[in-house]
Formats: C-alpha cells, sequence, structure tokens
C-alpha cells in the first residue's frame, strides 16, 4: 500500500533502538524524510547510517534530551516544521509507591508528560496552517490499564492522554490527527531490563523468566518491534486522516477489556 507521505518530514524521538527505531525506519520504508535524537551519539549515528543505506532517505541526528529546553530546542532547529511527529522516551523506573519522591514523580512528568506537550505545542499550529499533520506519542499498555510497581508511569501516561483529548478535536479539522499507540510486551532493551530486575529479585535465570513471561502471553510471544513501526507509519499516512484522539493498545490481547 502507498501511504501517500512520501517526500513528508518527521521527527522521531527515542530512535537510536527500540520502538522508536522502529518507526523512523518504517517512515523512512515509506518515502519520509527523517530527523531522529536520542542521548547516546553512537548508536543514534549508526541508526542514521543503516537507514540512509537501507532507504535512501535524507536523515539527520540530533543528540539531545528532549526531556530538556535545550534538548527540545535543537531538534526544532533540526526540523522546525514537521509533517510528523513521533514523541517517545523510555519510562521512568519501577517501585513502591511508599519510596518515591516528589522529585521522582517531576522527572516522570517531566519524560513522560510535558515533554510530549511542549513537542506538540511548538508543531501542532504549524501542522494545522499546512493542512497535514500526524501526532503519535508512544505511551504505555498502563494507560488502559496502570501496572504494578509502575506508579510513576502509570500516572504520567495517563495525563497526557488526558491533555491530548481535546485537541486532538479540535486539529483533525485541519486535517493533523493527534494519537497514541500502546505497547504491550515488545522485544525491546527495556523489557528485557525489567526482566532482569525480576530475575534478580527472584534469584532466577532472566531466560526462564523471559520464557514464562511470553508462554504466558496470549500471543504466547513478546511483540516484535516492526510490527509496532508499521502500525506506526499507517496511522502517519493519508489514510487514517478518521483516527484521532485514540489510544490504541498493541498488546497482542494481554489486556482483558471490551474498551
Amino acid at each position: 500500500m502507498d501511504l501517500g507521505i512520501r517526500g513528508r518530514r518527521a521527527i522521531v524521538c527515542a530512535a537510536s533502538k527500540g520502538l522508536g527505531r522502529a518507526c523512523a525506519f518504517a517512515l523512512a520504508e515509506a518515502g519520509v524524510d527523517l530527523v531522529i535524537c536520542a542521548r547516546g551519539a553512537e548508536a543514534l549515528d549508526a541508526t542514521a547510517r543503516e537507514i540512509r543505506a537501507r532507504t535512501g532517505v535524507a536523515v539527520t541526528a540530533v543528540r539531545c534530551d528532549v526531556t530538556t529546553e535545550e534538548g527540545r530546542r535543537l531538534l526544532l532547529d533540526a526540523c522546525p516544521a514537521p509533517d510528523i511527529l513521533i514523541t517517545n522516551a523510555g519510562g521512568p523506573p519501577p517501585g513502591d509507591f511508599k519510596d518515591f519522591e516528589l522529585d521522582d514523580w517531576r522527572r516522570a512528568l517531566e519524560a513522560n508528560m510535558l515533554a510530549p506537550i511542549a513537542l506538540t505545542r511548538a508543531t501542532v499550529y504549524g501542522m494545522m496552517e499546512r493542512g497535514f499533520g500526524r501526532i503519535l506519542h508512544i505511551t504505555s499498555a498502563a494507560v488502559k490499564a496502570p501496572i504494578p510497581m509502575l506508579e510513576l508511569s502509570n500516572g504520567a501516561r495517563a495525563g497526557l492522554a488526558g491533555a491530548m483529548a481535546v485537541l486532538a478535536r479540535k486539529a483533525v479539522r485541519r486535517n493533523v490527527t493527534i494519537n497514541a499507540l500502546l505497547p504491550g510486551p515488545f522485544d525491546t532493551d527495556r523489557l528485557r531490563a525489567t526482566i532482569a530486575l525480576q530475575a534478580r529479585r527472584e534469584g532466577r535465570d532472566p531466560a526462564v523468566v523471559a520464557a514464562e513471561r511470553a508462554a504466558a502471553h496470549p500471543a504466547g510471544r513478546f511483540g516484535n518491534p516492526a510490527e509496532f513501526g508499521a502500525f506506526c507509519a499507517f496511522l502517519c499516512s493519508v489514510h487514517a486522516g478518521y483516527v484521532t484522539g485514540q489510544n490504541i493498545l498493541i498488546d497482542g490481547g494481554a489486556y482483558p477489556g471490551l474498551l
């Protein structure tokens, strides 16, 4: 399927690894030129080189931390008028509510709520003036069903969903959609880190814990990041202009609810 976005320009955050990287590749394969960012220069530059070699699109790599004002300025200086914005940031650490200080909550909100809001505010009105835009926030399945030990993430991600709800209904009249993708367990560094933490706490082999968790999943496996990237690219396409304000689970059926 031709997604109708060849020649468009996208910002993809946290694109050096995992789901952000998968989204960047899928957009590049659809002919979208990219500005990608991450905090680590080595993995970021390697991803940029690989995308250029495989797809031929223009890729600009910006080493920055988008949870800071300076980082966002660097990113937007490199791409002041994107057609597509994919926000993404690693989740805050797990733990117990009683152990979190207010500064822990502030850091979680800055990374997983306020930074996406700031990037949206900086780009959405230009998209509306030009008559095309796609904004996707990579959040978490915790928006639908809070996850034990991830209170910081639960709160920040749900806050972002609430903040985008009204704006999404305003922007769609100008052919600008705003949605969130809610990943379940995908085979990424983040998942492997949480499995390793569980294994240490239980004194078990991480491979055994991973196998048990995959077997207990309705799909019998973890997600492939390429699956996530393909869905992201579709939602950025001309075919998805009637989808907005949605928090869309991609979790292989793990969420048991109807709504």
